[in-house]
């Protein structure tokens, strides 16, 4: 592994995530073509709450060696709970940006690190810490393809009657 590249791409997605997400009118951030879906507003407001209470904490977690159970989280809970869909796109965007500095500035002041240490989870097994970093890295990918598709359908959407094959297979 390569913690100093993981470590950039998770600097680089902290700054172009904004511009993902810039400008996009109110009621398209809340769009979603299902019920089911998450929209753009949800999907940014999950990231930063996975920024400050997953991956930056279960990453301490394992490498301060703490014993017993993660702290918990509940992501698909929050999106209803905190009602991400009725939030600001911009405040969502900033708090995650807010986050993601803070979570780069503390891995880059991590010196040496032991990335094999592991947390015994309940139903996956050993998670180690370098399993937790790459995963962090990976997540933020996920979710870009997942912005990526909802402005690819809102494009489509505001096409109207007009097909979009044109701009070839999604």
């Amino acid at each position: 592994m390569d913690p100093q590249k993981i470590f950039d791409s998770l600097e680089r997605f902290g700054r172009q995530l904004p511009g993902v997400v810039e400008g996009l009118a109110g009621e398209d951030a809340r769009w979603k073509p299902s019920p089911r879906d998450w929209s753009v507003l949800e999907v940014v407001s999950h990231l930063a709450d996975e920024e400050e209470l997953d991956f930056r904490r279960r990453l301490r977690w394992v490498l301060d060696q703490n014993e017993g159970p993660w702290p918990p989280i509940d992501p698909e809970g929050w999106a209803v709970e905190r009602r991400y869909n009725e939030g600001d796109l911009s405040a969502a965007t900033e708090r995650f940006r807010t986050q993601r500095a803070k979570s780069v500035a503390w891995l880059r002041s991590l010196g040496e690190v032991n990335w094999d240490l592991a947390y015994q989870h309940p139903e996956f097994g050993p998670i180690r810490a370098g399993d937790l970093l790459g995963s962090w890295c990976c997540h933020d990918q996920l979710h870009l393809r997942q912005i990526t598709k909802r402005l690819y359908q809102l494009a489509a959407r505001d096409a109207g009657e007009y097909t979009v094959l044109y701009a070839g297979p999604w």
